[in-house]
Protein backbone atom coordinates (compact mmCIF):
# COMPACT_ATOMS: atom_id res chain seq x y z
CA UNK A 1 0.00 0.00 0.00
CA UNK A 2 3.15 2.63 1.08
CA UNK A 3 4.29 1.33 -2.48
CA UNK A 4 1.41 2.77 -4.42
CA UNK A 5 1.13 5.91 -2.58
CA UNK A 6 4.93 6.54 -3.02
CA UNK A 7 4.44 5.67 -6.84
CA UNK A 8 1.19 8.58 -7.09
CA UNK A 9 3.25 10.71 -5.58
CA UNK A 10 6.21 10.89 -7.94
CA UNK A 11 4.10 10.77 -10.77
CA UNK A 12 2.59 14.63 -9.41
CA UNK A 13 6.19 16.15 -10.67
CA UNK A 14 6.38 14.43 -13.52
CA UNK A 15 2.85 15.86 -14.93
CA UNK A 16 4.10 19.25 -13.36
CA UNK A 17 7.20 19.41 -15.55
CA UNK A 18 5.59 17.96 -18.58
CA UNK A 19 3.07 21.15 -18.18
CA UNK A 20 5.72 23.36 -17.75
CA UNK A 21 7.78 22.22 -20.60
CA UNK A 22 4.51 21.90 -22.58
CA UNK A 23 3.91 25.87 -21.90
CA UNK A 24 6.94 27.13 -22.37
CA UNK A 25 7.32 25.69 -25.63
CA UNK A 26 4.07 27.27 -26.55
CA UNK A 27 5.11 30.68 -25.49
CA UNK A 28 8.08 30.14 -27.25
CA UNK A 29 6.24 29.54 -30.70
CA UNK A 30 3.67 32.44 -29.77
CA UNK A 31 6.98 34.94 -28.83
CA UNK A 32 8.88 33.25 -33.06
CA UNK A 33 4.88 34.15 -34.62
CA UNK A 34 4.86 37.21 -33.44
CA UNK A 35 8.94 38.17 -34.61
CA UNK A 36 8.42 36.22 -37.87
CA UNK A 37 7.47 39.72 -39.81
CA UNK A 38 10.58 41.09 -38.39
CA UNK A 39 13.14 38.05 -38.69
CA UNK A 40 11.42 37.85 -42.58
CA UNK A 41 12.41 41.20 -43.16
CA UNK A 42 15.84 40.57 -41.21
CA UNK A 43 17.20 37.54 -43.32
CA UNK A 44 15.74 38.93 -46.78
CA UNK A 45 17.22 42.30 -46.60
CA UNK A 46 20.48 41.88 -43.87
CA UNK A 47 21.14 38.45 -43.29
CA UNK A 48 21.01 36.79 -46.67
CA UNK A 49 23.09 39.79 -48.65
CA UNK A 50 25.78 39.41 -45.61
CA UNK A 51 25.70 35.66 -45.98
CA UNK A 52 25.99 36.10 -49.72
CA UNK A 53 28.59 38.19 -49.44
CA UNK A 54 31.00 36.07 -47.48
CA UNK A 55 30.51 33.40 -49.97
CA UNK A 56 31.00 35.83 -53.12
CA UNK A 57 34.43 36.48 -51.37
CA UNK A 58 36.06 33.48 -52.04
CA UNK A 59 35.38 33.80 -55.95
CA UNK A 60 36.18 34.70 -59.03
CA UNK A 61 33.01 36.59 -60.34
CA UNK A 62 31.89 37.64 -63.82
CA UNK A 63 30.51 41.11 -64.50
CA UNK A 64 26.89 39.67 -63.62
CA UNK A 65 28.40 38.66 -59.93
CA UNK A 66 28.25 35.20 -60.74
CA UNK A 67 31.24 32.77 -59.55
CA UNK A 68 33.16 31.32 -61.86
CA UNK A 69 35.56 29.63 -60.05
CA UNK A 70 36.43 29.02 -55.79
CA UNK A 71 39.95 31.23 -55.32
CA UNK A 72 39.84 30.74 -51.38
CA UNK A 73 41.98 33.59 -49.91
CA UNK A 74 43.54 34.80 -53.41
CA UNK A 75 41.17 38.07 -52.96
CA UNK A 76 41.86 39.14 -49.25
CA UNK A 77 45.84 38.27 -50.20
CA UNK A 78 45.64 40.32 -53.18
CA UNK A 79 43.72 43.85 -51.13
CA UNK A 80 46.03 43.63 -48.19
CA UNK A 81 49.30 43.76 -50.79
CA UNK A 82 47.59 46.22 -53.22
CA UNK A 83 48.74 49.96 -52.86
CA UNK A 84 44.85 51.16 -53.81
CA UNK A 85 43.15 49.39 -51.06
CA UNK A 86 46.19 50.51 -48.47
CA UNK A 87 45.21 53.92 -49.68
CA UNK A 88 41.47 53.50 -49.00
CA UNK A 89 42.45 52.37 -45.45
CA UNK A 90 44.22 54.92 -44.66
CA UNK A 91 41.83 57.40 -45.79
CA UNK A 92 39.41 55.74 -43.95
CA UNK A 93 41.01 55.81 -40.94
CA UNK A 94 41.94 59.39 -41.27
CA UNK A 95 38.24 60.53 -42.23
CA UNK A 96 36.98 59.05 -38.93
CA UNK A 97 39.81 60.44 -36.76
CA UNK A 98 38.88 63.97 -38.34
CA UNK A 99 34.98 63.65 -38.06
CA UNK A 100 34.11 61.66 -34.64
CA UNK A 101 35.97 63.99 -32.19
CA UNK A 102 35.00 66.73 -33.59
CA UNK A 103 31.30 65.79 -33.88
CA UNK A 104 31.13 64.49 -30.78
CA UNK A 105 33.28 68.05 -28.69
CA UNK A 106 31.15 70.56 -30.53
CA UNK A 107 27.71 68.64 -30.12
CA UNK A 108 28.91 68.42 -26.73
CA UNK A 109 29.75 71.75 -26.58
CA UNK A 110 26.76 73.25 -28.48
CA UNK A 111 24.04 71.29 -26.20
CA UNK A 112 25.67 72.55 -23.01
CA UNK A 113 24.99 75.93 -24.34
CA UNK A 114 21.13 75.03 -25.34
CA UNK A 115 20.95 73.26 -21.77
CA UNK A 116 20.78 76.62 -20.07
CA UNK A 117 17.88 78.19 -18.80
CA UNK A 118 17.67 81.23 -21.14
CA UNK A 119 15.28 83.17 -22.67
CA UNK A 120 14.82 82.29 -26.44
CA UNK A 121 17.04 79.51 -25.97
CA UNK A 122 14.70 77.00 -28.22
CA UNK A 123 15.80 79.58 -31.22
CA UNK A 124 19.12 78.16 -30.77
CA UNK A 125 17.83 74.86 -30.45
CA UNK A 126 15.97 75.03 -33.59
CA UNK A 127 19.14 75.92 -35.57
CA UNK A 128 21.53 73.64 -34.04
CA UNK A 129 19.75 70.61 -34.74
CA UNK A 130 18.23 72.25 -38.25
CA UNK A 131 20.66 69.82 -40.00
CA UNK A 132 19.25 66.57 -38.96
CA UNK A 133 16.04 67.98 -42.04
CA UNK A 134 19.04 68.12 -44.61
CA UNK A 135 19.56 64.62 -46.94
CA UNK A 136 23.05 64.23 -47.50
CA UNK A 137 22.57 64.72 -51.25
CA UNK A 138 21.27 68.61 -50.59
CA UNK A 139 24.32 69.39 -47.79
CA UNK A 140 26.83 68.06 -50.24
CA UNK A 141 25.69 69.83 -52.96
CA UNK A 142 25.13 73.15 -50.84
CA UNK A 143 29.26 72.35 -49.58
CA UNK A 144 30.14 71.76 -53.07
CA UNK A 145 29.16 75.23 -54.12
CA UNK A 146 30.52 76.75 -50.82
CA UNK A 147 34.05 75.29 -52.22
CA UNK A 148 33.65 75.97 -55.24
CA UNK A 149 37.24 77.67 -56.41
CA UNK A 150 35.39 80.92 -57.92
CA UNK A 151 32.48 81.58 -56.25
CA UNK A 152 32.47 79.90 -52.91
CA UNK A 153 32.22 81.01 -49.70
CA UNK A 154 34.88 79.17 -48.58
CA UNK A 155 37.92 80.89 -50.74
CA UNK A 156 35.74 84.47 -49.54
CA UNK A 157 36.77 83.36 -46.02
CA UNK A 158 40.59 82.67 -46.70
CA UNK A 159 40.78 86.16 -48.70
CA UNK A 160 39.84 88.24 -45.95
CA UNK A 161 43.10 86.58 -44.04
CA UNK A 162 44.93 87.58 -47.09
CA UNK A 163 45.65 84.16 -48.31
CA UNK A 164 45.42 82.80 -51.75
CA UNK A 165 42.42 80.87 -53.30
CA UNK A 166 42.65 77.39 -52.31
CA UNK A 167 41.33 73.87 -54.64
CA UNK A 168 39.29 72.62 -51.52
CA UNK A 169 38.05 69.69 -53.54
CA UNK A 170 40.89 69.25 -56.39
CA UNK A 171 44.17 69.42 -53.94
CA UNK A 172 44.77 66.18 -52.16
CA UNK A 173 46.26 68.24 -49.11
CA UNK A 174 43.04 69.91 -48.36
CA UNK A 175 40.42 67.24 -49.88
CA UNK A 176 39.58 64.63 -47.24
CA UNK A 177 39.47 67.26 -44.56
CA UNK A 178 37.28 69.80 -46.92
CA UNK A 179 34.89 66.47 -46.73
CA UNK A 180 35.40 65.78 -43.05
CA UNK A 181 34.34 69.26 -42.40
CA UNK A 182 31.07 68.89 -44.13
CA UNK A 183 30.71 66.01 -42.41
CA UNK A 184 30.63 67.01 -39.20
CA UNK A 185 28.62 69.95 -40.32
CA UNK A 186 25.88 67.22 -41.34
CA UNK A 187 26.47 64.83 -38.52
CA UNK A 188 25.82 67.56 -35.23
CA UNK A 189 22.41 67.93 -35.91
CA UNK A 190 21.60 64.07 -34.81
CA UNK A 191 24.49 64.32 -31.92
CA UNK A 192 23.47 67.53 -30.47
CA UNK A 193 19.63 66.31 -30.21
CA UNK A 194 20.98 63.16 -28.27
CA UNK A 195 23.37 64.63 -26.12
CA UNK A 196 20.92 67.70 -25.23
CA UNK A 197 18.23 64.80 -24.16
CA UNK A 198 20.82 63.12 -22.15
CA UNK A 199 21.56 66.48 -20.55
CA UNK A 200 18.04 67.28 -19.57
CA UNK A 201 17.55 63.86 -17.99
CA UNK A 202 20.31 64.28 -15.59
CA UNK A 203 18.97 65.20 -11.70
CA UNK A 204 18.45 69.01 -11.10
CA UNK A 205 19.14 68.38 -7.37
CA UNK A 206 22.61 67.26 -8.40
CA UNK A 207 23.54 70.87 -9.33
CA UNK A 208 21.94 72.23 -6.63
CA UNK A 209 23.47 70.40 -4.20
CA UNK A 210 26.83 71.40 -5.83
CA UNK A 211 25.73 74.81 -5.82
CA UNK A 212 24.82 74.95 -1.74
CA UNK A 213 28.07 73.52 -1.79
CA UNK A 214 29.67 76.38 -4.02
CA UNK A 215 31.65 74.52 -6.23
CA UNK A 216 32.40 75.89 -9.65
CA UNK A 217 30.82 75.37 -12.63
CA UNK A 218 34.07 73.32 -14.20
CA UNK A 219 33.88 71.24 -11.17
CA UNK A 220 30.16 70.35 -11.88
CA UNK A 221 31.24 69.52 -15.46
CA UNK A 222 33.72 67.28 -14.28
CA UNK A 223 32.16 65.70 -11.79
CA UNK A 224 27.88 65.60 -12.60
CA UNK A 225 27.62 66.08 -15.86
CA UNK A 226 30.24 64.33 -17.89
CA UNK A 227 29.81 61.24 -15.36
CA UNK A 228 25.66 61.35 -15.26
CA UNK A 229 26.09 61.81 -19.47
CA UNK A 230 28.72 58.73 -19.98
CA UNK A 231 25.74 56.36 -21.08
CA UNK A 232 24.66 58.85 -23.62
CA UNK A 233 28.42 59.70 -24.90
CA UNK A 234 29.03 55.78 -24.71
CA UNK A 235 26.14 55.86 -27.25
CA UNK A 236 27.00 59.08 -29.42
CA UNK A 237 30.85 57.81 -29.89
CA UNK A 238 29.88 54.43 -30.61
CA UNK A 239 26.89 55.36 -33.51
CA UNK A 240 29.41 58.38 -34.66
CA UNK A 241 32.32 55.40 -35.76
CA UNK A 242 29.68 53.02 -37.47
CA UNK A 243 28.73 55.84 -39.24
CA UNK A 244 32.22 57.14 -40.38
CA UNK A 245 33.18 54.11 -41.55
CA UNK A 246 30.15 53.48 -43.56
CA UNK A 247 30.23 56.81 -45.43
CA UNK A 248 30.07 57.30 -48.76
CA UNK A 249 27.59 59.97 -49.93
CA UNK A 250 29.58 63.07 -49.74
CA UNK A 251 32.56 61.34 -51.29
CA UNK A 252 30.41 60.44 -54.16
CA UNK A 253 28.65 63.84 -54.71
CA UNK A 254 31.88 66.31 -53.68
CA UNK A 255 34.97 64.07 -54.93
CA UNK A 256 33.99 60.70 -56.29
CA UNK A 257 37.11 59.25 -54.51
CA UNK A 258 39.52 61.91 -55.24
CA UNK A 259 42.43 63.70 -55.76
CA UNK A 260 44.63 60.71 -56.40
CA UNK A 261 42.63 58.83 -54.21
CA UNK A 262 43.16 60.89 -51.06
CA UNK A 263 39.30 60.36 -50.37
CA UNK A 264 38.69 56.64 -51.42
CA UNK A 265 37.25 55.75 -48.43
CA UNK A 266 36.60 51.59 -48.08
CA UNK A 267 32.91 52.20 -48.56
CA UNK A 268 33.81 53.98 -52.14
CA UNK A 269 36.48 51.82 -52.74
CA UNK A 270 34.00 48.38 -52.33
CA UNK A 271 30.84 50.46 -54.89
CA UNK A 272 33.99 51.09 -57.27
CA UNK A 273 35.11 47.34 -57.40
CA UNK A 274 31.42 46.45 -57.65
CA UNK A 275 29.49 48.82 -59.84
CA UNK A 276 32.12 50.35 -61.87
CA UNK A 277 35.08 47.70 -62.44
CA UNK A 278 32.78 44.54 -61.89
CA UNK A 279 34.91 43.37 -60.06
CA UNK A 280 32.41 41.80 -57.33
CA UNK A 281 34.93 39.09 -55.78
CA UNK A 282 36.99 42.03 -54.59
CA UNK A 283 34.23 43.83 -53.64
CA UNK A 284 32.85 41.28 -51.64
CA UNK A 285 36.36 41.05 -49.99
CA UNK A 286 36.52 44.27 -48.85
CA UNK A 287 32.85 44.52 -47.45
CA UNK A 288 34.12 41.66 -45.18
CA UNK A 289 37.18 43.22 -44.11
CA UNK A 290 34.85 45.96 -43.16
CA UNK A 291 32.62 44.38 -41.16
CA UNK A 292 35.26 42.77 -39.25
CA UNK A 293 37.05 46.28 -38.99
CA UNK A 294 33.75 47.75 -37.52
CA UNK A 295 33.31 44.61 -35.60
CA UNK A 296 36.49 44.84 -33.87
CA UNK A 297 36.03 48.58 -32.89
CA UNK A 298 32.47 48.34 -31.55
CA UNK A 299 33.89 45.47 -29.27
CA UNK A 300 36.92 47.50 -28.20
CA UNK A 301 35.01 50.26 -27.56
CA UNK A 302 32.40 47.97 -25.15
CA UNK A 303 34.99 46.78 -23.31
CA UNK A 304 37.29 49.73 -22.69
CA UNK A 305 34.92 52.65 -22.82
CA UNK A 306 31.91 50.94 -21.28
CA UNK A 307 33.87 50.76 -17.95
CA UNK A 308 33.47 54.23 -17.38
CA UNK A 309 30.16 54.55 -17.69
CA UNK A 310 27.99 55.64 -14.92
CA UNK A 311 24.31 54.51 -15.13
CA UNK A 312 21.85 56.58 -12.58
Amino acid sequence: MSQVKHASTNSVPIVEEKEIKKQKWSNLMAGLLYLLPSLALFGLFLFYPMIRTMYLSFFRTDTQGVPLRFVGLENFSYLLTSPNFLQSVKSTMLFVLYTVPLSVILALFLALIANEKLKGIGIFRTMFSSTMGMSVAASSVIWMFMYNPAIGVMNKLVNLFGLADVQWLLDPKFALLSVALSTIWMNIGFTFLILLGGLQNIDEHLYENAQIAGVSYWYQLRKITVPMLSPTLFFIVTVSFINAFQTFGQIDILTKGGPIDSTNVIVYSIYKDAFINYNVGSASAQAVLLFFCILIVTVLQFKLGERKVHYQ
